[in-house]
Parts: structure tokens; C-alpha cells; sequence
């Protein structure tokens, strides 16, 4: 591994996408008026914000990967020794720096939002106080944390909806919402994948504090939630048909990974789970923009 594809590593340019792409889906279903036609109005967005809005969310999500390892550098010598920290592929301070160089970015880029720039910086700067609340004092503190985590992740739909009017509707309330519930489940159940380093560094996760098998019917609860809360974007109107088919591959998705996580909590099969959970987050967010196409 050299240096530049640690880095990159570092930043996970996954997650970072999606959560570019989040703002982008706020942004979208924020400019949507139920009760008139949909696609005329999203040639009437600000296009320039929105793409401003993605590069804001997705250095910060990178920020938050990087100083993540930083932290986790000691445990991921005993979970992840190939992470590029731990292997000596990126010094230490070197990450510090280069975290600094993201977060600068993800304002600068946040200020450029006219005419909501104040606003999204503001939201931006709340996003970075919960994830240095998190590394700070609440990453040890296992579900509190998991809910500081889980904010993070919803925050970029709340960004995307700012950016172009300057406020929050239901809509994005709720698909925030379903973000938050499931992505709760794949944080404890990344807690049974690192039980091991976890309890070693008095990390106070679910699966250290009451086992393996308590966290996994917690993690199966919170994805099970976020299944439940679908249908009601459906009744209150906020989606057309073609959210359907695109929600119910995460729905049904979610619910088998419940099942075979219930069934089977050993480390590896929660590192497959919480990798297939990552997919079906992207296929979520891809049904919540078909979910406005109505006909």
C-alpha cells in the first residue's frame, strides 16, 4: 500500500460519496411540493449550491474518517493492523494535518452557498461539534455514542434541504429519520465486529457491556424501525410509485440481515452484515430520489 492510496484509504471515499450524495437527496426532496408536478421544479434548483453542499458533506464525512483512525489507531492495531495508521503507511500527525486540510475545505465550501451560506455554516459547524463530541467524550460510551454517529449520518439530508431553501420540511425530517434509526443498528453492530480491541481499550460498547447477542437483537430492533418508518412517507404522500421497488430491496434487505445477524452474531458474519448494510443504504437513498418521479 503506498502513501496516496493511504491516504485515500483514510478518507474511505465511499462513505464520503454517500454522504455527499445525502445532500443531495435533501436538497432534492426539499424542493419538492407534494400536491404539484415534480420535475419541472428541479430544473429551478441551484444547481451550483447543491454541488457546493456535496463537497461540503463529503470532506467533512472524510474529516471525521480520518480523525476516526486517529483515535482508533491503538485498537486498530489489534481489530484492523492494515488500516493505513496502524500499518506505518501514515504517521500519526500526518493525519492531523491532513484532517485540518478537509475540515478548511468543508467551510470554505459551505460559505459559497449563497444566499444560505451563514445557515450552512452554522449547520455544518453543528455537524462537526457532534463528531468531535463523539471522539471526544462519547466514543467510549457505546449506544450514546452510536446516537452521536447516527446524527452525523442524518445531518447531511438536513444540509442539502438548507442549501436550497433555507429550511427543513417533513419530507426530509423523515428520511433523515430512517438514516438515523438503521444506520444505529450497523454502528452496534460494528460494536460485535470489534468486541475484541473494544474491550481491551474499556470501550463500553453493547457487545462488550452485555454480549454479542443483546447487541445484535438491538441493532435488529433499530433496522427493523427504519423498515417500519417507510410507509409513512408513502401515506402522507411525499413519494410516488416508483419509491417502491427501490425501498423495498433496503426493506427486505434490512430485515434478512436482522434475521441472519439473530441467528448467527459471530464477528465475521457482523462484518459481512454491516457491509451489505452499507449497500442497502445506498439503495435507500437511490429510491428516495425516484421517490420523487411521480407520475
Amino acid at each position: 500500500m503506498n502513501r496516496l492510496d493511504g491516504f485515500v484509504r483514510l478518507m474511505r471515499p465511499i462513505n464520503c460519496t454517500m454522504m455527499g450524495f445525502a445532500v443531495f437527496v435533501g436538497a432534492i426532496l426539499a424542493s419538492i411540493v407534494p400536491t404539484q408536478p415534480t420535475l419541472p421544479q428541479l430544473g429551478n434548483l441551484n444547481w451550483l449550491n447543491i454541488l457546493f453542499g456535496f463537497i461540503t458533506g463529503f470532506t467533512f464525512c472524510a474529516a471525521a474518517m480520518v480523525i476516526n483512525d486517529y483515535y482508533d489507531r491503538k485498537i486498530d492495531a489489534i481489530n484492523e493492523p492494515q488500516r493505513p495508521i496502524p500499518s506505518g503507511v501514515v504517521k500519526p500527525k500526518e493525519a492531523l494535518t491532513f484532517m485540518a486540510a478537509l475540515i478548511v475545505v468543508g467551510f470554505v465550501f459551505s460559505l459559497l452557498a449563497a444566499p444560505f451560506g451563514l445557515l450552512c455554516f452554522i449547520v455544518a459547524a453543528a455537524s462537526l461539534a457532534i463528531t468531535a463530541t463523539y471522539l471526544t467524550v462519547g466514543k467510549r460510551t457505546g449506544l450514546p455514542g452510536n446516537f452521536l454517529v447516527s446524527a452525523c449520518v442524518a445531518i447531511p439530508f438536513i444540509y442539502g434541504s438548507v442549501t436550497v431553501i433555507g429550511t427543513v420540511g417533513l419530507n426530509v425530517v423523515l428520511f433523515a429519520s430512517m438514516a438515523f434509526l438503521s444506520n444505529t443498528g450497523r454502528e452496534i453492530t460494528k460494536g460485535i465486529v470489534d468486541v475484541k480491541g473494544d474491550r481491551s481499550e474499556n470501550v463500553k460498547t453493547l457487545a462488550v457491556r452485555y454480549g454479542e447477542n443483546k447487541a445484535a437483537l438491538t441493532a435488529a430492533i433499530f433496522y427493523v424501525a427504519a423498515v417500519i418508518l417507510t410507509p409513512v412517507t408513502w401515506f402522507l404522500g411525499l413519494v410516488g410509485v416508483w419509491f417502491i421497488p427501490f425501498v423495498l430491496v433496503t426493506d427486505v434487505g434490512l430485515v434478512v440481515c436482522s434475521a441472519l445477524l439473530l441467528l448467527d452474531h459471530s464477528r465475521e458474519k457482523a462484518r459481512r452484515i454491516k457491509n451489505v448494510v452499507l449497500l442497502l443504504f445506498l439503495i435507500g437513498l437511490i429510491a428516495y430520489i425516484f421517490g420523487v418521479i411521480k407520475p
